[in-house]
């Protein structure tokens, strides 16, 4: 395992800090024009679809030099891409799974951002066991006829195309039975109705309900039936994680912490001289430097074209549980100032770099968001239960409903 950077590698993270410098948006971006036209500047750059085969668009970059560009946009507070699922999930199946006819007619519009993409999986009943899916899809002649409902869909409401997970069989074993569909958000028979989260914001996430949506069968990715499997290549990327930028935005996170603990309070006392809070403060940055360190482990078997295994779990459950710490020891030593929106005095108000994604941003905010990431990509139980199995050896969960019928089986 080698961690060091090579000259280049530093040369190159040079280059993007510097493009960084002159390029990040000034201003929050708000319209959905202006997140496609930050979108096609970074693509122009050469900053997005970095691993693509070079045949679709992409400049098979190395795995360190996209995770060098995470990690430098996360550190300047530049926006991400407005199009991350086509890029980071759809784009890739389609290399691996679509027909030629499927990559010549989206990838390049999935580059360019010119088709924002979203990803039709969850249901009510049906998350973290996404095989529980009920949501169908009837043929119909040359067209598959789609009934049901997807939850928790980020970028719905501003999306033009969507992956979607359907069953065509309900009579093959869960597992089996299920479709992978391409569909055009903007047609007849589907309605996107927006959630309110826990942050209070309302325009990210959404439920969406299809009635008699009519798909073309050229749609379908990959053969009838054998959509688990393809899901699992979308999901393989979407567990992957960007682990690299979150070390970088924890490491802000950790820096914002000390000034604010440094700063002297109306009896001209300072929290950091309570050892008590330098002992929290240690600690958060210990557990920064494991997740940057586990980090760069996985980062070095990409390089080798090594595929990561549970390490990936390990390091998604470290970095959702620390985000939540990170931010409940800020409000600790925030206190009342901790709850404003607004009002806040200088010397504790939120304080960013940020150049673009700071219109939602305040330390309420930055408290509450951290508790989605414990759930999305694999809640933290699902990684628990992945490290337990496949780490530590331990037999397969064994669910109470489970247990209840074999007694059932064994008393009659």
């Amino acid at each position: 395992m080698d961690l060091r950077y090579t000259p280049e590698d530093n040369a190159f993270r040079a280059q993007v800090r510097s493009w960084l410098a002159q390029n990040a948006p000034r201003e929050p971006l708000r319209t959905v024009a202006e997140k496609k036209a930050w979108h096609r500047k970074l693509y122009e750059a050469g900053y997005l679809g970095m691993g693509w085969p070079k045949a679709y668009g992409g400049r098979e970059a190395r795995p360190i030099e996209q995770a060098i560009v995470i990690e430098e946009m996360a550190r300047a507070g530049a926006p991400g891409s407005i199009n991350w699922a086509g890029l980071g999930l759809v784009g890739p199946t389609l290399i691996h799974h679509g027909t030629d006819e499927q990559r010549e007619r989206y990838l390049r519009n999935i580059l360019l951002g010119d088709e924002i993409w979203c990803q039709l999986y969850s249901e009510p009943n049906a998350g973290s066991d996404l095989a529980a899916l009920q949501c169908r899809a009837d043929i119909d002649g040359d067209e598959f006829v789609v009934n049901g409902q997807k939850i928790w869909t980020s970028t719905a409401p501003e999306a033009d195309m969507g992956i979607l997970l359907v069953r065509t069989d309900r009579q093959a074993p869960k597992h089996q039975g299920i479709s992978y569909l391409i569909v055009d958000m903007h047609q007849p028979g589907i309605e996107v109705r927006p959630l309110r989260q826990i942050t209070g914001i309302a325009d990210e996430f959404a439920e969406v309900f299809f009635t008699n949506l009519r798909v073309p069968a050229d749609n379908l990715i990959g053969e009838l039936n054998a959509g688990w499997r393809i899901a699992q290549t979308t999901l393989s990327y979407e567990r992957g994680g960007d682990t690299m930028g979150i070390v970088a935005r924890l490491q802000q996170s950790f820096e914002r912490l000390l000034e604010i603990a440094s700063a002297p309070r109306r009896d001209g006392s300072r929290q950091i001289d309570d050892p008590l809070v330098r002992q929290k403060l240690g600690q958060i940055l210990e557990e920064i430097e494991v997740l940057r360190y586990a980090s760069l482990r996985i980062l070095s078997k990409a390089e080798k074209g090594e595929q990561p295994g549970p390490e990936s779990s390990i390091s998604k459950l470290h970095y959702s549980e620390l985000d939540k710490r990170v931010n409940t020891l800020m409000l600790d030593i925030l206190g009342p100032y901790g709850q404003l929106t607004a009002g806040v005095p200088a010397e504790y108000e939120y304080a960013s770099d940020s150049h673009g994604e700071g219109e939602h941003e305040s330390w309420p905010y930055l408290f509450l968001l951290p508790f989605a990431e414990t759930i999305y990509a694999g809640s933290s139980q699902i990684q628990k239960n992945i490290i337990g199995e496949r780490v530590l050896g331990l037999p397969k969960e064994v669910r109470a409903d489970r247990i209840a019928r074999d007694a059932q089986r064994q008393a009659g």
